[in-house]
């Protein structure tokens, strides 16, 4: 889930602090070691869609017309074909409990109201049980979760780490778990319904006033305006809640997050933190620190439960944790539960989705993140070029700014919330992709990831119901075409796949493995665009060219994000480079590490090195100095 626009922000009230160290500390026991950050793939799964063979792809249709995807379709053997394209973490997205419109009362879970549902699936980030899963996703609904945990283990037994989604800035309206472990209360459920704001409620209120359902426009309607006997435009709430993305209306817009209820962190609604703030420069002091510090602390209730809920997924198994819209929620918070999370398992895996760059540093910093997106800078930028409209030479200057925190921004060209590449709204072709992603796994130290189908050109075109065709739906039940000839019957061999497809499933294979296996590429980078910008003869800014290197493996990565020409130059490394290898005047063998179709010279003379270049439109060359 992502903002359009920073000033629904409204309750976050942070400063960004400057890091200084790009590296990641491994805090044990001396809290001294300092150790080279490893690179990391992660392979996002939508759950639901993954082993969905169904191919009718009907508008609002259900479960028996459009089918659904199960947890036991992560078989051994799709788990290794996923581990083997070069992952090792998998992101099981829509996995907690969250409403979705399916009777299941037999099972004990109460029915859901299309008037407060986004598609008929429902939307993964309006969590309404998070001490279970998502009845879809079972085969013996009865025992969903034991089939959760095996998926856990096959996971792990293929090689993957898990992770799966938190959602703390908001819930379901209807939010209620069945679940939940003897002890833990509800959310709300000790709330003081008469104020607006308490800081130890879960929500904030508009007392003696009910919620109303949003004018519906644009003709839309709940279910494609298919009957249901609890579509009839109420939801009983009183008094209403403030809805997720921070609408305090009674009655909020079709365009608001209606479907979610604001969870309270402790700021009332004129921005006072109920609650303490780290001390100056706690920014610098590790988890242990930080854990040390909250545990003399009273903190607002809302802070336990969401820390219980994690420490809860963490005892079934689960690795990590991707939070959605963590800028939303007070960066003390996740000082609190990271902590917490990190005492359980240091080497937990954490990324959180944050869009405004002036809070980078302080939750990587303050509130212990492992990993952002980086969305705004880098992915948008490189998205521009691919369109046609951009120019990579902002993109050295992006990795400039980053450098100090380069290793914890994740890079991604797709995701649930982005556009698929090969749609018409972001590239229109999936190749376009090729030299992209080369750029974005091989830049930084950073970890990669990768939506379940781009590596075969998905284009997302299908129309599911809920929302518009260009991402793939994560509110209805639908199949994914490309994904699904690569499933082929659940043989998960891309036995279906066009030769095209194969192709491009194969590069995306080559890359990833590659980005695993070097250690060049987690140590260090120095851009050589701007030199042979302004010195090479016929260099185009749809070209980028950098330089990754390590005591024994140095790269020359040069891509061509053109989807129309070849470009033939002499690229250039500048002395400072050639200093820094130790390389004197000599001919040195230059070979690519993709398809090894590149073999050439890297000539150096009076401390500058060359290469003769022939770069065809699109394509991209990881060259390692033999």
């Amino acid at each position: 889930m992502k903002l359009n626009a920073y000033f629904l922000l409204g309750l976050i009230f942070m400063t960004g602090l400057s890091c200084k160290n790009g590296q990641r500390k491994n805090e044990d026991a001396t809290n001294k070691t300092i150790i080279k950050p490893k690179k990391a793939v992660v392979y996002q799964v939508f759950t639901r869609l993954f082993g969905n063979t169904n191919t009718t792809n009907k508008p609002w249709g259900t479960i028996e017309e459009n089918g659904v995807g199960k947890f036991n379709d992560f078989t051994p053997k799709a788990l290794k074909e996923i581990k083997d394209l070069g992952v090792s973490h998998i992101w099981y997205t829509g996995v907690p409990h969250h409403s979705v419109i399916r009777d299941y009362t037999e099972f004990g879970i109460s029915n859901d109201d299309p008037d407060v549902v986004k598609g008929r699936a429902g939307s993964p980030y309006a969590v309404k049980d998070y001490y279970n899963v998502n009845p879809d996703l079972a085969v013996n609904v009865a025992h969903r979760l034991e089939e959760f945990k095996a998926l856990i283990k096959r996971s792990h037994e293929a090689g993957l780490k898990v992770i799966i989604d938190i959602v703390p800035n908001h819930v379901a309206r209807n939010y209620k778990s069945n679940s939940k472990p003897i002890g833990v209360k509800d959310f709300g459920e000790d709330d003081d319904l008469s104020v607006v704001y308490n800081v130890n409620n879960n929500f904030y209120y508009n007392p003696n006033e009910a919620f109303k359902v949003p004018v519906w426009k644009n003709d839309y309607a709940p279910l494609g305006n298919e009957k249901h006997s609890l579509s009839d435009g109420e939801f009983p709430e009183l008094p209403a809640k403030w809805t997720g993305n921070g609408s305090r209306l009674s009655q909020p817009d079709m365009n608001d997050w209606y479907e979610t209820v604001k969870v309270n962190y402790g700021i009332s609604p004129e921005g006072k933190k109920d609650f303490d703030e780290l001390p100056e420069g706690f920014e610098n002091e590790d988890y242990k620190a930080h854990y040390e510090f909250w545990s003399s602390k009273q903190v607002p209730n809302s802070w336990v439960k969401f820390r219980d809920i994690a420490l809860f997924w963490l005892d079934l198994g689960v690795d990590g944790f991707r939070y959605d819209m963590a800028e939303m929620v007070p960066v003390e918070f996740w000082s609190f539960m990271n902590a917490s999370i990190k005492m359980k398992n240091p080497e937990v895996f954490l990324l959180a989705e944050v869009y405004n760059p002036s809070l980078y540093r302080d939750y990587i910093k303050k509130g212990k993140m492992d990993y952002l997106y980086d969305k705004v800078q880098l992915y948008d930028t490189i998205k521009s070029v691919m369109q046609g409209h951009g120019k990579t030479d902002y993109i050295p200057q992006i990795l400039d700014d980053l450098k100090d925190i380069e290793h914890h921004m994740l890079h991604f060209l797709e995701n649930h919330d982005e556009q698929r590449i090969a749609s018409p709204a972001f590239a229109g072709n999936a190749e376009k992709g090729k030299p992209a992603m080369v750029v974005s796994t091989t830049s930084t130290s950073a970890p990669s990831m990768i939506y379940f189908g781009q590596e075969v050109g998905e284009d997302g075109s299908e129309n599911a119901g809920f929302g518009k065709p260009t991402r793939t739906s994560i509110f209805d039940y639908i199949g994914v075409p490309a994904h699904q000839r690569w499933v082929n019957n659940k043989q998960f061999d891309g036995g279906q796949l066009t030769n095209q497809e194969k192709d491009l499933r194969d590069f995306y294979k080559r890359l990833l493995n590659f980005t695993l296996n070097s250690n060049a590429l987690t140590e260090n980078y120095q851009d050589i665009h701007r030199f042979n910008k302004k010195e090479t003869k016929n260099y185009n800014d749809k070209v980028l060219s950098f330089v990754r290197w390590s005591a024994d493996e140095k790269l020359i990565i040069i891509s061509n994000l053109d989807d129309s020409n070849t470009y033939q130059f002499e690229l250039q490394i500048p002395k400072d480079v050639i200093s820094k290898w130790q390389l004197s005047d000599n001919d040195y063998n230059v070979s690519d590490q993709l398809y090894n179709q590149f073999n050439s010279n890297l000539k150096i003379e009076n401390g500058i090195g060359k290469i003769q270049m022939s770069i065809h439109a699109l394509e991209s060359f990881i060259l390692k100095i033999q």
